[in-house]
């Protein structure tokens, strides 16, 4: 028998886990596989990528490998491009195809488990896509460090008063966690990096946080959402409520309530979509294309198909409201892959399902070093206490202890030493300096930040 994961982040990671814990016997033995296809080698822990940025983490701590972790199952990195479920078939796009130049791979499964996650939600904004940066990967969260102090250093070296503003211009469009967090940690490293340069200063630089609702953090509740919109702009980060991005084409920040910014940065975090993989499958979706499931995280109407987490539209039976669904953050998804991988080993045994309910535990939102914001059992703290939370809960839930420990470390030694303040923007074209060596072209930015 073969489980097929697709997905290898919050609930591919976690219901493999399960899986291997609860089906040793199995495993050993040969009578069952897991198989899970990842685009990515390895699960990135979201709620730590804006730490990541700001440098108090290193990136190679943000990230868990697969193939570590999950020694039992087979990994395969690659993509599945369509699911057959009526015959039980998977296509696959795996990086030997893509080399090989060769068709896709035709993988049988006997039970099916749809993680693939969410995408980032992009708007027809003239500009988005040939200058927005997105905040979803390390990779873009290390880039987005690299750009910044590039910037930093392009405001500092020139004379031109109209590139120094763009340059010191700081866009980000989303209120939720990853635009406030982002923004907040940033804004806190920029402001420290600036003691190192001699003609730029912390209120030199502009950030500005565009949110098209009336409230940002709507998770932590209406009166933190309030106090970070109170502490934002004691900071001066000019906080832009009910307004909306028209257009960056140009280099130039157009806003609905007419304000312009030259800038050479903005930072898309205003939303996620569904992944286009479950527009590829014969699965029943809703009407936002996410996978309708019961209670139980199976797919409705569908045996042997399971789904959590953002692609899944999973009933909230906790709620007062009739219809209301989970929503699609990493709390809900860490939590329903554990019973998602029990449900899994009850059906193949026999035995009966259980229903995913859960207790709101709260909610908890970093600003930077040593500032947050937090709702935890109906407690509401603010300043050092909810950074201290945000930080304590995020160790409790990121995975391995190996992960836990070097995390753990990597906070104890900043606290001890100084920020560090390096841009290595050159990583992400290591191949340029030979290149130009050898006579070659170097290879352009695409986004122009350098």
């Amino acid at each position: 028998m073969r489980i097929l994961i697709v997905g290898g982040g919050y609930v591919g990671l976690y219901t493999a886990l399960r899986l291997q814990r609860q089906l040793k016997r199995e495993l050993s033995s040969g009578d069952i596989e897991i198989v899970v296809v990842s685009p990515d080698p390895y699960m990135t822990y979201q709620p730590f990528l804006p730490e990541a940025a700001a440098g108090s983490i290193s990136p190679r701590h943000v990230v868990v490998p697969l193939r570590r972790v999950l020694d039992q199952c087979k990994v395969v990195i690659g993509e599945a491009t369509e699911i057959n479920h009526a015959k039980r078939v998977a296509t696959l796009t795996t990086l030997a195809t893509e080399e090989e130049g060769s068709s896709a791979e035709q993988l049988s499964y006997d039970e099916l488990v749809l993680a693939p996650g969410s995408i980032s939600r992009t708007l027809p904004v003239p500009g988005l896509a040939d200058y927005g940066i997105g905040f979803k990967t390390v990779e873009e969260a290390i880039g987005l460090r690299n750009h910044v102090i590039e910037q930093m250093d392009i405001a500092s070296s020139t004379r031109d008063p109209a590139i120094r503003d763009a340059a010191l211009t700081f866009v980000f469009v989303g209120g939720g966690y990853a635009g406030v967090e982002a923004l907040g940690e940033l804004e806190d490293m920029a402001r420290y990096t600036a003691r190192y340069y001699h003609n730029v200063k912390p209120e030199d630089m502009k950030w500005i946080l565009v949110e098209a609702s009336d409230r940002i953090l709507p998770e932590v509740g209406e009166e933190m959402g309030r106090y970070t919109v109170t502490e934002l702009r004691r900071r001066n980060i000019d906080v832009r409520l009910h307004t909306r991005l028209e257009s960056c084409a140009d280099r130039i920040a157009v806003l609905s309530d007419g304000a312009r910014f030259p800038t050479r940065t903005v930072v898309w975090t205003a939303g996620v979509k569904p992944h286009p993989i479950l527009a590829a499958t014969d699965l029943p979706l809703n009407e936002r294309g996410r996978l309708k499931c019961t209670p139980e995280l199976s797919v409705e109407g569908v045996a042997h198909a399971w789904a959590a987490g953002d692609a899944a539209a999973v009933p909230d039976i906790t709620a007062s409201e009739p219809g209301k669904e989970t929503a699609p953050n990493a709390q809900h998804a860490v939590r329903q892959a554990k019973t998602l991988g029990d449900n899994i080993v009850r059906s193949l045994r026999g035995q009966p399902l259980e229903a995913y309910a859960h207790k709101y535990v709260g909610s908890v939102a970093s600003l930077g070093l040593h500032k947050g914001v937090a709702h935890v059992y109906g407690r509401k703290l603010k300043g050092y206490p909810a950074w201290f939370m945000h930080r304590v809960y995020h160790l409790s839930r990121v995975p391995t202890f190996n992960r836990k420990a070097r995390v753990l470390a990597e906070w104890t030694l900043a606290g001890l030493f100084k920020r560090e303040i390096v841009s290595l923007g050159s990583l992400e074209h290591p191949r340029a300096e030979f290149e130009l060596a050898a006579g070659g072209k170097a290879p352009e930015d695409p986004k122009g930040s350098s």
